[in-house]
Parts: structure tokens; C-alpha cells; sequence
């Protein structure tokens, strides 16, 4: 084996690499444990717990350290369908933009091909910006398109004499700048709001956003939260010399009121002496969490200061050092700042009734919109100065027409903005009377302070350039927010799932389960049947799933129920390079090679294969990722890495365990006496009995083709839209009786089913579709709540549920049906690309196609005669997928096969009948033996897995043997037939008349 040290260097580099990924994980989740164990089911106090040591050191390396935020930040995060929580999917109204972009005009032409563009999104995945140009076309009118967006506002983008695609181009840009506003305000809410680990992300190509907020109870404060309309506003301020007196006087006045507030408490709970520590003591020790029993002067001076100085023992005043080495309170409207954890508290403190009265009516408090690059642990607080009217702003976003990045003339990144006609007077009056005292103005998006610049002078033309100590990313931002400004558009709710904590825990309690089981089973199949080579590829899946895991850990990526099944199937694929290779040593052992001899012409020989079969499912892993959404993106994450780690275990690290063996003169054997002829001297006729094989295809694919356009499918709801509840009864409940009541309740036929015990049920209703607001949701849960409770004396509990918009629905059908398309032509490209005969490529097709039409056959008639669910939904998706990529997995072996048989001697002077029958009977054992690692496995997560991916185990287990059979019995032999008797696929002679006649 060449190159052996490297390797060996590799796997330590790799296998630390791993474990330091991993390692935060274990540190987080002690973290975690110490808060549960502190808080005893408080979640108030655990969070406030997990808050207090956000910015605290938890992990010490000596060369590096991190806090629990650091750490937290580089764990193995869990999906909603795991840890409990909300999903929802942001649409941002493009159709309001446009309106908005045009200052809304009465053209009929525009409105209507607006409307009609609006309608034909739903059930397309063209761009709504794309569908309203062509409409507008289509209409025939003869006001050119641009004289609409050629206002003054837009002077600096768009004239009159603006072609077609110039207008098209320029709206999709500020459609972006929408969409990449709308994504910074939502996390700045979401930030706000105190979400653990949330997850938002702009969905590329679309005007959505994904947001998922993991262990959120209070929905409805959620959707209010996500779907509040932003407003730009500009405020003038207070100077912090003018406001710090008020602040000592509020700090003297907490002070006293907290004394108060404890002495109180003290006198209430004298007679129970167990009860005083917790209340009056809880600030205290949350400040010194980690301190414990070491009491230090240092955690002695902070509860004292915290007695007397409340409020500036959390919000340290802004003072910098004056030339007398004195503290001076610094210029300008920042009155204090405050590490991240005691912003509630300092908010709690301001909001006091006592404090409250003696605030002015024209100064309020506000927080930066994040921290400062030199203290990312604090924001800062600053004084704003209301006006009279309504909203106390001076001026509103409206006014801006531009807004870009810029550079000064020292090269510094600064913001320039201009303003329109009505906008530039006012800024006029404002700057002159700002800079009298050399005042800042506060720009302010929903609620939070994104600059405050100085004024020096008075600006009187509209055009202003914002400067101060920004970075690039900071002006941009802050040039898409001012851009925003003028263009409010909404985000509205278009889908929606909610996992309740405790199917989070089933769905966990399910997942580790199928993990452990499926392991197990492994490594008991390959010790069984390949003896002591078993063992070194038992030591590879383990080196596989730790590989895989730390991988994931590295990347950030978030571990869904999909996921574990991709890491329960990669264990079993795991073994497939194992299981080529060892078939392989088998067969040069069988040529009378030595042990030494016939592992390296093994792994020589077995190569090809092994890198063929692999890269085609590792395409259809890339093209799940890219079309999938959520946790099937977690799937299609775990078995792209998942392949990889296999082909570098199976490779690498069984090779190393065998050279160490080699040397030591350990024996080594790749099999038991009862497995060591297994199909090897098998001789079936395959391709004379092919009409045969292609007859019972045929038919059952038309009976599938047949049940699929007249019984159809059970689509799930992200495919045909709509709303769907998981429910849990106390006691059995009769479907019958349930569909019964929701048909009356809803006027519409309902669908219910059994989802795992016959207490749980499935409910999916197209009652509102269209409809996704939150008084449509109010009124179908209202509704649904109704025909639930008619169901006798039986209490019941709503477990999670989920919505999705038609628009929504449309683009989730569009995309899969493309991905399953584009999976067989990419395939069918790359085999076209490896062995260079369109005949191989097309049999590969063929094959495929039978297996998709058979699954899906086999979903249409079992649909309903089953008691689990057989919805086509994402997850059917990825396991078709997942199957159409195990099934050229294993045509590709064969084809691998015999294009090496064709280019040996006797491959070149036999006819073609012959050498295909070899290539499957040689490859036979492999086959047989692989899939019946993937079926153990797979029987496991069906049994083991949980009802969520129930059905998407079953698609897969079902799936791998369809596969199996069109791999062994339709591919190779339709590659014959596909074959003209004059065609040189053998690299010297040609497939003759007679050759075929023998054959048949």
C-alpha cells in the first residue's frame, strides 16, 4: 500500500479535526443540563440562566477560549421536527413593491396585468417581477412600461425611454434589496423576541424566507411579531450630559424601590425559613453564575453595587477619560451600554411605574440595532427626542429616492442619501436646528437604532453623506435599510408547521433508537457472513458515523429526523464499498492468489466500481439538496457527506487495518466456510430469459400506471396545500366518527387517518386554502377544535400542525417532479460520459423509470390498506430519489463489470448474451448481499423510526428491492437489445446475427 503514512496522518488529522467539531456539542449540552438541573423546570429561569452565561468562558483549550454564545454557535443544532418549535415561511408582497414603485396608478392595463401575474404565481415557479412584464406586453397597451417607474423618485434609476429588460432588471434588483431588507428586519425581531438557536434564511431565487424558531409556546405573539409592517422613521435626540442626571435619579430611585420591594418580601415569607433564598436572591446569583462556592471580593463589591446602583451596576454610563485623567460624559446621544444579557433587565428597570413618571414625555429609550465591533457583547442605549406628531418622528423614510454605499475622500466607507423635493426642505430645518448644538439625528427601523450620526451643519439640498466608524458590510446595510425606507413592503405567513416538545421528544426517543438498532444489525451481518474482514468494516462504519457527525458539526448543519434516517442509511451503504471490495478479494483469492496479493488487486479492481456507483448517488444527494427544503435538505446534507466519509473509510481505513494484519502475520479471513461459495459459481441465463423479466415488468408497470390515473395519490399537504394537525386523544378514537364531524363542521370532505396508535390521528383540511392570514387560521382551528371535541367524552391534544399556501404548494409540486427528471438525465448523462455508449445510458434510464412508476404504483394501491400514511409529499420525494440513485448504484457495478469482461480476450471473442450473463452472475453476490445490509436497515427504521418517516422508510425499503431487481434482471439485458447486430460494443468484433440466435 502505497503512501501509508500519509494516510495514516490523514485519519489522526481528520479524526481530531472531528472530535474538536464535536466537542461543543458535549460542552453546550452540559451547560444545558446545569441549567435544567438549576431552574427545576422553570423556563424563565433556565433561559435567564443560559443568558447570565451567554458571554462567559465554558470552554478553556489554553490556546483558545469560548463562551457558551461561542460555543452554542458551533454545536450540532436540532431541527424543529426533534426539538419542538415553529416553522414558518415568509412571502414578501412583491405585487405591493411594484404598486409601490409606480405610486400606485390607476392604469387599467397595469392594474390588471399586475392581478393576472399575481394569480398565474400561485401555480407557477416563474418570478412574479417576470410574469407582470410579460402580461403588461401581452396587453397591447401603448403606454410604455417605464413611463410608470419613470417618477421623481426614481430619477436616478429609471427614465422614460428605459427598455423592456432594463425595467425588468431594475425592479428585480430593488425586489432583492426588499427581500434582503425584510430578512434583516425579521432577525432583528427574532433577536429581539429571545429565540434560542434560530434559523432564517433568505430561500434563493424565490421572495421567501425560511424561519425556524426552536421551542416557541406563545404562536400567536409569533405570527404578530413576524408580520408587523416596518416604518423607517428619523428622530432627533437628547445629548447624554443633558440625560445622565436623570439617570442618577433613577438609579437612586430603584435603589429604594428595590429595598423596599425586598423588604417586603422578607416580612411576607418570615415564617418559612426554605422559601427566602430563591426570590431575593435570584439576580445575584444569576450575575455570579459559575462562582458557586468561591465567594471573591470581586462577586462581593458587584451584590453590593448592584444594591446600591441597580440600574448602573448593568448599564454603564458613556464617559470616556478627559485630559485631567477624570471620567467626562461623552458627547453625542449614547447614554450608556449594557452587555447583551442585561438589556431585559435594564428594560425592566425603565418600565417601572416609579421610573416611568419621571421620564419626560419627549424622551425615549432605544437600543442599537447590534453591537459595537470593538464590544460585541454590548449595545448600546440611546436618548431619543419624540416630537408632536403622531409618531414623534421628525421624518419618515418616504422622503429617500437614494441611498448606496460609498467611499469618502480618505477612503472611508460612508452611506450617501438623497431625498425628494418635500423631504430635502424638511432635512433643511432639521440639520440646521440639529447643528446649532452639534446634535445627532437617530435613524430608526421598527424600534431600534441603526446610526445616529452627528450634525455639523446644515444640509440644504437633500443630498447628505452618513460617516462615522463603519465597515463595508455596516454601509451597506445601512443603504439597503434607508433604501427600504420609502418602500415598505409586507411579509405575510404562506406556510407554517408547529412541532409540539413532546413529538420533538418522540421523533429523538425514535431517531436513536433506529440509529443504535441499525448499527447493531450491521455490524452482526458483516462479522457473520465476512468473518474476521467483517470486524475492519464494522471499525470503518464506526470511523464512517464519527467522520460524519463531526463533519456535520463543522458545518453548522442542522440534524432533522430525515438526517437520522440518512445517517441510519449511510451505515448501511457504508458497507456496499466494503462488501465490492471483499467480493472482489474473494474472486483473486479464487484465482489462487495470495492473501497479500488478491486484497491489493481487490481494492485495484474493485475501484471503478466502488467510484461509479458512489458519484451517481452523490448527484442525486447535490440535486435533492439544491430542490429540497428543510429537513429533506438535511437528508440530502447527510448522505452527500455520508458518501464521501464512505469511500474514504471503506478505502483507506479498512486497507490500513489489513496492512496492519499483513504485517503482524495475523490471519485474515474474508469469510466463514458456510458463506465462502455463495453465488459464486452461479450461471442463471438472464438475457434468454429476458422477454420473460420484461413481461412481468411491463405488466406490473401498467397495472401501477393504471391504479396511479384512476385511484391517484394521497398528496400531502405541502403538495396540494392546506392545513394539517397531528392529534392525540386520551383514549382509541373511530376515524369514521371524527371525519364525520370535521365533514359537517368544514362543509368539505376531510382527510383523517391513523398516524402510529389508533389514539392518533391525522388531520388534513382544504377548508380557507387560499386563505393565509391569521383570522383564517383562527377560524379553521376554531372549527377543527369544534369537531374534534363532538368525538364523546375524550380529551384531546393537538401535537403539531402545519400550513402551506397554494403559491407554496405549487412551487414544492413543480420542483420535485423537476428533480426527479433531472436526477434521470444527469445520471443517465454521467453513465453516457463513463462508458461512452448511449446504450448503457439509456438501459440505465429504463431501468430507473421502471422503478419510479412501480414505487409510485405501489403507493397508489396501498394507499388506504395500510395503517400508516402514504402521502406524496417531500419526504416520498427524497426517498424516490434516494431509490432511482440505489438503483444505478447498482446497474452501474454490473455495467462496470462488463465493460471489463469486454475488454479482456474472451470478452472480445464471445458473443454478447454470454459476457452480460458473467458480468450479473459475477456481481451477483454483491448485489444480493448489499441489499440485504440496505433491507436490514431499512426494516429498522420502519419499525423503530417513528411515524414521521414511516412512510419514507417504506418508500426506500420497498425501493431497494424494485431496484434490486431492475439492476440484475431489466438494465443489462434491455442494454442487449438496444444493441444492433452490426454495433462494436466489444472493442474489436461485432454482435452477429448468429451470436444473438444462440443466445435466444
Amino acid at each position: 500500500m502505497q503512501s501509508k503514512g500519509l494516510i495514516k496522518f490523514l485519519v489522526v488529522v481528520v479524526s481530531l479535526a472531528c472530535l474538536y467539531s464535536l466537542s461543543f456539542t458535549f460542552v453546550t449540552r452540559k451547560v444545558e443540563s446545569d441549567a435544567a438541573e438549576y431552574a427545576q423546570g422553570d423556563m424563565l429561569k433556565e433561559k435567564a440562566y443560559l443568558d447570565s452565561v451567554a458571554g462567559q468562558v465554558v470552554y478553556n483549550l489554553g490556546v483558545a477560549k469560548y463562551t457558551y454564545r461561542e460555543a452554542k454557535a458551533r454545536e450540532i443544532a436540532l431541527g424543529l421536527d426533534l426539538k419542538g418549535g415553529m416553522n414558518v415561511t415568509m412571502e414578501i408582497s412583491l405585487d405591493e413593491l411594484i404598486r409601490n414603485l409606480a405610486n400606485n396608478p390607476k392604469d387599467q392595463a397595469f392594474n390588471k396585468s399586475l392581478e393576472s401575474a399575481l394569480a398565474k404565481s400561485k401555480s407557477t415557479n416563474t418570478s412574479l417581477i417576470d410574469l407582470f412584464v410579460d402580461e403588461y406586453k401581452a396587453s397591447g397597451s401603448g403606454t410604455p412600461i417605464a413611463s410608470f417607474f419613470a417618477t421623481k423618485d426614481n430619477a436616478a434609476s429609471v427614465n422614460a425611454n428605459n427598455s423592456e429588460g432594463q425595467v425588468r432588471t431594475w425592479l428585480k434588483r430593488e425586489a432583492d434589496n426588499a427581500i434582503e431588507n425584510s430578512y434583516k428586519v425579521l432577525r432583528t425581531r427574532i433577536d429581539k423576541f429571545g429565540v434560542a438557536s434560530p434559523n432564517i434564511q433568505i430561500q434563493q431565487g424565490t421572495n421567501r424566507i425560511l424561519v425556524e424558531l426552536p421551542g416557541i409556546k406563545d404562536e400567536d405573539r409569533v405570527r404578530k411579531l413576524l408580520q408587523g409592517s416596518a416604518k423607517l422613521e428619523f428622530f432627533e435626540t437628547h445629548s447624554n450630559p443633558d440625560v445622565y442626571p436623570l439617570l442618577e435619579n433613577i438609579d437612586k430611585t430603584l435603589a429604594a424601590a428595590l429595598r423596599n420591594d425586598k423588604t417586603s418580601t422578607a416580612s411576607a415569607t418570615s415564617n418559612d425559613t426554605t422559601a427566602t433564598d430563591s426570590t431575593a436572591s435570584d439576580a445575584n446569583l444569576l450575575a455570579n453564575l459559575g462562582a458557586k462556592n468561591n465567594e471573591t471580593d470581586t462577586s462581593a463589591v458587584q451584590a453590593q453595587l448592584a444594591q446600591q446602583n441597580p440600574l448602573f451596576a448593568i448599564l454603564n454610563p458613556s464617559v470616556y477619560q478627559g485630559q485631567n485623567g477624570q471620567p467626562s460624559l461623552t458627547p453625542g446621544a449614547t447614554v450608556g451600554y449594557a452587555h447583551l444579557k442585561d438589556t431585559a433587565r435594564v428594560n425592566q428597570y425603565l418600565t417601572r411605574p416609579e421610573v416611568r413618571s419621571m421620564i419626560p414625555s419627549n424622551l425615549k429609550f432605544m437600543w442599537s440595532v447590534k453591537p459595537e465591533h470593538n464590544s460585541p457583547d454590548f449595545l448600546s442605549l440611546f436618548a431619543i427626542k419624540t416630537s408632536n406628531t403622531e409618531t414623534g418622528a421628525v421624518l419618515t423614510g418616504d422622503v429617500i429616492t437614494e441611498a448606496r454605499d460609498d467611499f469618502d475622500q480618505n477612503n472611508r466607507p460612508v452611506v450617501s442619501m438623497g431625498m425628494n423635493a418635500e423631504g430635502a426642505r424638511q432635512w433643511r430645518r432639521i440639520t440646521a436646528q440639529a447643528a446649532q448644538s452639534n446634535a445627532s439625528i437617530a435613524i430608526i427601523l421598527d424600534g431600534v437604532v441603526y446610526s445616529a450620526p452627528t450634525v455639523n451643519e446644515e444640509i440644504p439640498g437633500g443630498n447628505s453623506s452618513i460617516s462615522g466608524n463603519f465597515t463595508i458590510d455596516d454601509t451597506k446595510d445601512l443603504a439597503n435599510v434607508l433604501k427600504a425606507g420609502r418602500l415598505p413592503t409586507t411579509a405575510k405567513i404562506v406556510e407554517e408547521a408547529i412541532v409540539g416538545p413532546s413529538l420533538g421528544q418522540a421523533a429523538i426517543d425514535a431517531g436513536v433508537n433506529s440509529a443504535v438498532i441499525g448499527f447493531i444489525v450491521v455490524m452482526i451481518f458483516m462479522v457473520a457472513y465476512y468473518n474476521r474482514a467483517g470486524i475492519a468494516a464494522n471499525i470503518a462504519v464506526v470511523f464512517n458515523v464519527f467522520f460524519l457527525l463531526g463533519i456535520l458539526a463543522s458545518l453548522n448543519a442542522v440534524l432533522t429526523l430525515p438526517g437520522i434516517a440518512g445517517i441510519v442509511l449511510t451505515m448501511g451503504t457504508a458497507v456496499d464499498a466494503n462488501v465490492l471490495i471483499y467480493e472482489r478479494i474473494r474472486e483473486e483469492l479464487g484465482l489462487g492468489k495470495s492473501m497479500r496479493q488478491a486484497i491489493a488487486d481487490g481494492y485495484k479492481h474493485a475501484m471503478p466500481s466502488i467510484l461509479d456507483s458512489q458519484i451517481t448517488t452523490l448527484l442525486v444527494g447535490v440535486i435533492l439538496f439544491f430542490t429540497g427544503s428543510g429537513p429533506i435538505q438535511g437528508f440530502a446534507t447527510t448522505l452527500i457527506i455520508g458518501i464521501i466519509t464512505s469511500l474514504f473509510t471503506a478505502i483507506f481505513i479498512s486497507r490500513l487495518i489489513f496492512e496492519y494484519l499483513l504485517d503482524k502475520g495475523k490471519k485474515i479471513s474474508v469469510s466463514f466456510p458456510w458463506s465462502a461459495n455463495t453465488l459464486q459459481n452461479a450461471n442463471f441465463q438472464f438475457v434468454a430469459k429476458r422477454k420473460l423479466y420484461f413481461t412481468i415488468s411491463i405488466v406490473v408497470s401498467i397495472l401501477c400506471i393504471i391504479s396511479i390515473f384512476t385511484k391517484g395519490f394521497s398528496l400531502g399537504v405541502d403538495f396540494q396545500g392546506g392545513r394539517t394537525y397531528t392529534v392525540r386523544y386520551d383514549n382509541n378514537v373511530n376515524l369514521e366518527d371524527v371525519r364525520s364531524n370535521l365533514d359537517a363542521v368544514f362543509g368539505l370532505t376531510t382527510e383523517v387517518k391513523t398516524f402510529g396508535s389508533e389514539n392518533q390521528i391525522k388531520v388534513t383540511t382544504t377548508y380557507h386554502i387560499e386563505e393565509t392570514s391569521d383570522e383564517a387560521d383562527g377560524e379553521v382551528l376554531a372549527k377543527l377544535n369544534e369537531g374534534l371535541s363532538k368525538v364523546g367524552d375524550n380529551k384531546y391534544e393537538i401535537l403539531s400542525q402545519q400550513k402551506v399556501g397554494p403559491s407554496i404548494a405549487s412551487d414544492i409540486r413543480d420542483r420535485a417532479i423537476y428533480a426527479a427528471i433531472f436526477s434521470i438525465l444527469i445520471i443517465a448523462a454521467y453513465i453516457l460520459i463513463r462508458f461512452r455508449r448511449w446504450q448503457y445510458s439509456v438501459s440505465a434510464a429504463i431501468s430507473t423509470t421502471h422503478d419510479g412508476i412501480v414505487l409510485l404504483g405501489i403507493f397508489s394501491v396501498l394507499d388506504g390498506l395500510v395503517p400508516f400514511s402514504l402521502d406524496i409529499d417531500q419526504h416520498f420525494v427524497a426517498a424516490l430519489l434516494t431509490v432511482l440513485a440505489y438503483s444505478v448504484n447498482d446497474t452501474v457495478v454490473v455495467f462496470d463489470r462488463l465493460r471489463e469482461y469486454l475488454s479482456k480476450p474472451f470478452g472480445k471473442n464471445e458473443n454478447l448474451g454470454s459476457t452480460i450473463n458473467k458480468a450479473i452472475n459475477s456481481t451477483l453476490s454483491r448485489t444480493i448481499i448489499t441489499s440485504l445490509t440496505l433491507i436490514f436497515v431499512l426494516a429498522v427504521l420502519f419499525i423503530f423510526g417513528g411515524e414521521v418517516i414511516r412512510g419514507f422508510s417504506f418508500a426506500i425499503l420497498i425501493g431497494i428491492i424494485v431496484a434490486t431487481y431492475s439492476s440484475i434482471f431489466i438494465a443489462a439485458p434491455t442494454m442487449y437489445d438496444l444493441t444492433p447486430d452490426d454495433s462494436a460494443v466489444q472493442e474489436s468484433s461485432p454482435k452477429v446475427k448468429e451470436t444473438k440466435a444462440v443466445t435466444n
